[in-house]
This record gives C-alpha cells, structure tokens and sequence, in this order.
C-alpha cells in the first residue's frame, strides 16, 4: 500500500519580533495544518502584517525577528523570499495596468513554453469564474474582479503556504462574502496552510484557529 503524503504544515515558533527597543510580538507559537486558516485580529500596530511579513520573507530591515519559521518540516526563516514558496494576498491587487488580465497572470508564472503558461493562466482565470475576462484591461474590472485576478495570481506560483493580509477589507458585503468562498475554497483545495490578518470577525474561518494580538 503506498504511504499518503504528509499533511502540508507551517510552523511559527516566535519568541520577539522588535523594532528599536518596542517589541511588537513575543512568545507567539502558531501551528496551521494544510487546508485550514488560522486568523490574526488586533489593533493596528500590533505586528499582524509584520508577521505575515516574517512568513513570506518581506519583514522591513528595520524589524528583528528573533524565532523560526518551518514549512513543511523545513526551516525557511533564512531563505530569500523567492525560494520560500510562500504566496501573498494584500488588501490592493497590485496590477499591471498596462497589461491586460492575462499579461498580468503570466507575468507571475515561471519560466516554460508560451502554449502551457497560457493554459495555466487561463485555468486559473476560469478557477476565480473570470474565463472570459482574459483580454481585459485592469482598469475596466470592478474591485471583487481585481481581486479575482489577484488570487488567480497568487495561485498561479503554485504556493505552499498563501499570506493573507485584509484580502477582502475593500470590498463591499457581497463581494467579500463571494471573495472569503473562492479563497478559502482554494486554500482547502490545494490543502495547503493559510495565516489570515484581518479587523472584521466576519472574516475568521474557525474559530478555533483564532490569535487575538494585545
């Protein structure tokens, strides 16, 4: 009988993650089997984005993180952010407007024939329900389409572990309760671990993966 695939599993064991002399986190240890979301809520300034930034291997110069992060049983807390297979999700979609939605999708992807790179993106346009979307300019989108192509994005580079950092603070009711549905379908999908940062209660997939920061 072949053995099944270990669960994906990211692990943060952080004991300080300062600036200057303030210590915006400490003693903070989080575990997020694969498929599931474990949500971050505090005040502004607490360190909700700063350690999602740890994660994906952004955090500004300026922060000392004292701790580690695994994914998958290993170590990435040192390894450039391009080799960390950690996707981002921001509260802006952040694109190219002078490229269309597809331009946009393989700007993101890696290196291979231009016939497959189209397929993928156009698979993952078809996966956020924007099939027909493909020739668009950005610019003509509403916000829950631009967010569409953002997840699409993020997907594309076929992630580990996805970041979310107030994906769906911008966009109104329904749009952010279509928009919570295809991330969260997503992230159970691919089984793969999910850190959420966000204000609204709303937001929180279980709660019983919940971290309330002072």
């Amino acid at each position: 009988m072949a053995l099944l695939a270990p669960r994906p599993l990211l692990q943060i064991r952080l004991r300080q993650l300062q600036v200057g002399g303030r210590v915006l986190l400490h003693d903070l240890a989080l575990e997020v089997p694969g498929g599931s979301i474990h949500s971050v809520m505090g005040p502004s300034g607490s360190g909700k984005s700063s350690l999602l930034a740890a994660v994906c291997g952004t955090l500004d110069p300026s922060l000392h993180l004292d701790g580690t992060v695994d994914l998958n049983g290993r170590p990435i807390d040192a390894l450039p952010t391009h080799q960390r297979r950690v996707g981002l999700l921001l509260q802006e979609d952040l694109l190219f407007a002078h490229m269309t939605v597809l331009e946009n999708l393989l700007f993101a992807l890696p290196a291979g024939t231009q016939a497959t790179r189209i397929r993928q993106a156009r698979d993952a346009l078809a996966e956020v329900e924007l099939q027909d979307f493909d020739q668009a300019n950005p610019a003509t989108l509403s916000g829950g389409q631009r967010a569409r192509v953002a997840l699409a994005r993020a997907l594309l580079a076929q992630p580990l572990a996805l970041m979310l950092d107030e994906p769906f603070s911008k966009l109104d009711a329904p749009l952010r309760e279509r928009m919570r549905e295809l991330v969260f379908g997503a992230v159970a999908h691919r089984g793969i671990p999910a850190l959420l940062v966000t204000h609204d209660p709303a937001d929180v997939a279980d709660m019983g993966r919940l971290t309330v920061l002072p």
